[in-house]
């Protein structure tokens, strides 16, 4: 009888689950429901009784994902192959003008470049990696080179297709990697406030926030509570769709399911451009979802891979933002923070003020330039708007507001931290403290240097970094690797296994790669992009040392600023001696060529459950390290299934593709670790 029963229950889940995606691309995508809402849930509701009865069938992408997946501990860092890079920005006509004047000089050519615009979303970019037509990874774009693994909660998202429709030449592409834009829009966002108000809940400020916090929920079932949209804008790695333009792209891409803006503008002139920008202001407040901006792109492909990028923004590519909302308030107070690299920022204390819809009571004044340059004195009445509308900044002092008892402010020449001699660098507007034992600078040194993108400390956070720092334990990073588990313990509620737990972290992060280790430096603007540059052409540290300005600014991407800014690093003797020390701590820096020799090279893995001896991103740095690859979901192309205690749907799907099976031992056999 079950034998029977079981084939039917089967075609029953996959005749509900192509129906319920097919209903999912006719509503979202084409915006032509054929069902009612009560007729779809009922569908749902069928499909959820059934999958419960029959575990057994259960699929990553069925329709019932979108309910949500158990919590998750914590998010994982994810690679992204093809970097997610901000838009450089123009706030007038002839920004654009001009852009489309370097687009010309580049390309070498008079003719007129056609692009494509799109309105610009006030939301979270998000990139979805589909392998064999099915989603497998999604992540936040996070700082454009890593970024989250959030894929349990963007599978709840409506707009989202788990599987890729077969409407491109009757196929699936092997793998595509697909970038877009998440957001609340209006309605929803009223909706939801309302319901938090019921629920004596705090209201969000903003969408983009309400979006931002959605996206970051462990638990993907408070995800799916929130009305979460997506439209896709463009492709990282893809297979070859056999076009030519960006507008060709994004026709291809709805084909395939996915929800494109339907005022994307594809084949216009410049001139065009700045018309339907207009028209994108005008259109702005009547929109059913908040817009900032405007997008522009060269829609020639062959163009945009002439024209590369530079170490932050694609040069094919810009924003045109509009005018910020502006409010008027008074300056109560301007304060001077101290950054990690020592630069002296004033900053405003406002009398709170609402500047589209999100309370402003802090505002950055920049430099000293900038403060003498607006008059800006404590007291003032001004204008406050949200730079590219994050970031608030003074506009405009009202003078006709003034009494006679505004203060005007100076820029400190010591530091209002440790009280050493400020200085500033001529050509260059910001003041800065020199000395490197500064506690405000050190703490924030050390922060970054025990970060997750440099040495990866784990459990060296904020308030352990500034006990150690007030107690005169540590005076800059490089003591952290000498850190002793007799001084942790000394600290309060600092256990034994606490700071046993520290000292293995320690010892953990001894072993890191160069360009890590280059951007754990802090050194004045290499971020992990640029640090990822300079550790592909210098093989050990000290010929980077010992390299000239034009030794560095003759790497592509590398500027003469940035390179400036190395060579000066390493030839201050505190920082050659803080070098010097953390070598002799144990540390081994090495190359991405070592990378390759590793026993599992080019080999790629899986996790599932609990390890033993390891947690799971320990595992996955280690297999890294000896040149394997760490992917989140099982495909054909996976060859080792790695599985530990109380494992989950991953391993039932391995046996199904015949994939190998390993537990812990066998891991570290083929690692060749010793534990």
């Amino acid at each position: 009888m079950q034998n029977s029963i079981e084939p039917a229950a089967l075609k029953k889940i996959e005749t509900l689950r192509k129906k319920l995606h097919r209903h999912n691309y006719l509503y979202y995508v084409l915006d032509n429901p054929e069902i009612s809402d009560a007729a779809y849930d009922r569908m749902m509701k069928e499909l959820m009784e059934l999958e419960s009865a029959f575990p057994e069938f259960k699929s990553p992408d069925s329709p019932t994902a979108r309910v949500g997946a158990l919590p998750l501990d914590k998010f994982e860092s994810v690679a992204h192959f093809v970097p997610m890079l901000s838009l450089d920005n123009g706030f007038s006509d002839s920004d654009i003008i001009d852009f489309d004047r370097r687009i010309k000089k580049l390309l070498n050519t008079e003719d007129a470049i056609l692009y494509t615009v799109e309105p610009k979303l006030d939301g979270i970019a998000v990139e979805l990696v589909y392998e064999d037509g099915r989603l497998t990874l999604a992540s936040t774009r996070g700082d454009g080179f890593r970024g989250e693994r959030i894929t349990p909660n963007v599978k709840t998202i409506g707009s989202v297709p788990l599987l890729l429709q077969d409407t491109y030449e009757q196929t699936r592409p092997p793998l595509l990697e697909v970038r877009g834009e998440v957001f609340i829009g209006r309605q929803g966002f009223n909706r939801l406030n309302n319901q938090r108000l019921d629920q004596d809940l705090p209201p969000f400020a903003n969408a983009r926030n309400a979006a931002a916090g959605s996206l970051r929920q462990l638990d993907s079932t408070v995800t799916a509570k929130r009305p979460l949209e997506m439209f896709v804008y463009g492709v990282g790695r893809a297979f070859d769709f056999g076009v030519e333009s960006h507008g060709e792209i994004l026709a291809a891409l709805k084909r395939l399911g996915f929800r494109i803006n339907p005022l994307v503008r594809s084949g216009i002139t410049i001139k065009e451009a700045l018309d339907t920008y207009r028209e994108f202001e005008e259109k702005r407040p009547l929109l059913p979802y908040d817009i900032d901006g405007m997008v522009i792109k060269v829609d020639n492909f062959s163009y945009q891979q002439l024209l590369g990028a530079t170490s932050r923004s694609p040069r094919w590519a810009i924003a045109y933002k509009f005018k910020a909302e502006q409010e008027t308030t008074r300056v109560l107070n301007i304060e001077v923070q101290v950054g990690r690299t020592g630069t002296l920022t004033p900053v405003a204390h406002l009398d709170p003020v609402n500047v589209g819809g999100v309370t402003v009571s802090r505002a950055t004044l920049h430099n000293e330039d900038e403060i003498i340059r607006k008059d800006i004195r404590v007291g003032d009445t001004v204008f406050v708007q949200r730079a590219g509308d994050v970031i608030p900044e003074v506009v405009k002092v009202v003078e006709s507001k003034r009494t006679g008892q505004e203060t005007i402010f100076n820029m400190p020449k010591t530091c209002p931290v440790c009280g050493a001699d400020t200085f500033r660098v001529k050509g260059e507007a910001a003041t800065r403290c020199i000395n490197i034992t500064c506690p405000a600078q050190v703490k924030e040194r050390i922060k970054h240097f025990a970060s997750k993108g440099a040495f990866d400390i784990e459990g060296m956070g904020d308030k352990l970094i500034n006990q150690l720092v007030d107690k005169g334990l540590i005076s800059s990073y490089a003591d952290i690797i000498g850190l002793s588990k007799d001084t942790l313990q000394a600290l309060e509620r600092m256990g034994p296994k606490s700071g046993e737990n520290i000292i293995n972290a320690i010892k953990k992060s001894k072993r890191i790669t160069f360009k890590r280790f280059l951007y754990a430096l802090g050194i004045r603007h290499v971020g992990e992009h640029v640090a990822g540059i300079i550790a592909s052409r210098f093989k050990n540290i000290d010929s980077l040392a010992d390299a000239t300005p034009e030794d560095l600014a003759s790497l592509e991407g590398i500027g003469p600023v940035v390179a400036e800014s190395a060579v000066r690093f390493f030839r201050q003797d505190e920082n050659r001696k803080a070098l010097n020390k953390i070598m002799d701590s144990g540390v081994h820096v090495y190359f991405e060529g070592e990378k390759k020799q590793g026993a599992v090279s080019d080999k790629s893995f899986v996790l599932t459950g609990a390890l033993e001896s390891m947690t799971r991103s320990q595992a996955k740095k280690m297999i890294e390290t000896a040149g394997g690859r760490v992917t989140g979901s099982v495909s054909r192309s996976t060859d080792y299934l790695v599985v530990g205690a109380s494992p989950g749907s991953k391993l039932d799907q391995a046996k199904k593709l015949g994939v190998e099976i390993i537990d812990e031992a066998a891991l570290l056999m083929y690692l060749k670790i010793q534990r």
